[in-house]
């Protein structure tokens, strides 16, 4: 058999590894071939691709981003990509396909398969957004990077006494900044599934100065004031259509100067959260979907997606992991507002 892979979407910490794995054990036990597309659905759709065995994935395991590069490239918005696809996997000799990506790469898996494609899903987000796996490999990695810098921040915030905002990624799930913030100590936290009150975000910060501390506030970038709308960076779109944030931490300081007249200063940290090297259990998690994602091809399993669910990787229907975005259950977030303030 002749096996496609390919990473779409952002890039992050543990897609290496999966590659690894697929190939590792693919050449094996199964004695599969496997070529790898370049950037993402880019890849197939203009025939761009290389081999992949051992040799060339040795090596891979601690290695951040994607050998294989990675693009938002939507086949379903350019006429005729579909056909393209389909013929260039055709002319490739390719009998299924690995996609690992997000909701986006992971949808059009959905539509794709649904056309009569073999294909297999991997969930891949530092987002951890969606549906059907506990976790996402990317995320732990993500995490960590956010809560060293809230770390580092503590100290120069009671330096200065200065208010530090720091923006993590999260366009619709507010995942990083709730763990970033809870293992951060962060004085608030806000995330995109629950409309914040500024006036009470002026609380905290005043609060926070009673007893001589200087406040941290986390703030996921789709976070969004009850009476104000989402900060966006132009209006433009990607190819999937959605808009660019950027800017609420910037807003965010500025209202707060205005309101409390307490200095304050905002940390985006962008595309440092999904660089560099993997956690270890995103390498282990990345290896086990690689594992399990090899062995559905070989079992002829099409149309699913390898999930976490506790400690066992199951399969569950790639439409189920893309029908819609896991969120920030309201319970768990009041969890962390005992610690606002």
């Amino acid at each position: 058999m002749r096996v496609g892979v390919l990473t779409g979407g952002g890039d992050c910490p543990g897609l290496n590894a999966v590659i690894r794995a697929i190939v590792r054990k693919g050449v094996k036990e199964y004695g599969y071939e496997f070529v790898g597309f370049r950037d993402g659905w880019k890849g197939p759709l203009e025939g761009l691709s290389t081999p992949l065995d051992i040799k060339s994935t040795r090596g891979l395991l601690p290695r951040g981003g994607t050998i294989l590069g990675s693009s938002r490239t939507n086949p379903f918005a350019i006429e005729g990509g579909v056909e393209k696809i389909k013929a260039n996997l055709a002319a490739s000799g390719i009998d299924a396909l690995i996609a690992i990506g997000g909701e986006d790469t992971l949808g059009v898996a959905t539509k794709l398969h649904a056309l009569g494609v073999h294909v297999v899903g991997v969930p891949k987000t530092i987002d951890n957004d969606l549906n059907a796996t506990d976790y996402t490999f990317g995320f732990d990695t993500a995490v960590n990077i956010a809560v060293e810098a809230i770390d580092r921040l503590h100290t120069t915030a009671e330096s200065h006494h200065r208010t530090l905002i720091v923006e993590v990624m999260g366009r619709h799930a507010g995942w990083i900044a709730l763990h970033s913030g809870l293992a951060g100590g962060a004085s608030c936290i806000l995330i995109p599934e629950v409309p914040f009150s500024i006036e009470k975000v002026c609380e905290y910060v005043e609060s926070r100065y009673k007893y001589n501390y200087a406040p941290i506030i986390v703030v996921a970038e789709g976070a969004l004031p009850q009476a104000g709308s989402i900060v966006t960076k132009d209006g433009s779109l990607d190819a999937f259509g959605h808009v660019k944030l950027s800017g609420i931490g910037e807003w965010l300081a500025k209202e707060i100067e205005t309101r409390t007249g307490k200095e304050a200063r905002v940390s985006v940290l962008g595309h440092i959260q999904r660089g560099g090297t993997p956690t270890a259990f995103d390498r282990v998690l990345a290896t086990r979907f690689g594992l399990h994602a090899i062995t559905a091809i070989h079992d002829g399993d099409w149309g699913k997606m390898v999930a976490l669910q506790g400690t066992n990787i199951v399969r569950v229907p790639l439409a189920a992991a893309t029908e819609k975005l896991k969120l920030v259950d309201p319970a768990l977030y009041a969890e962390s507002e005992t610690f606002f303030g």
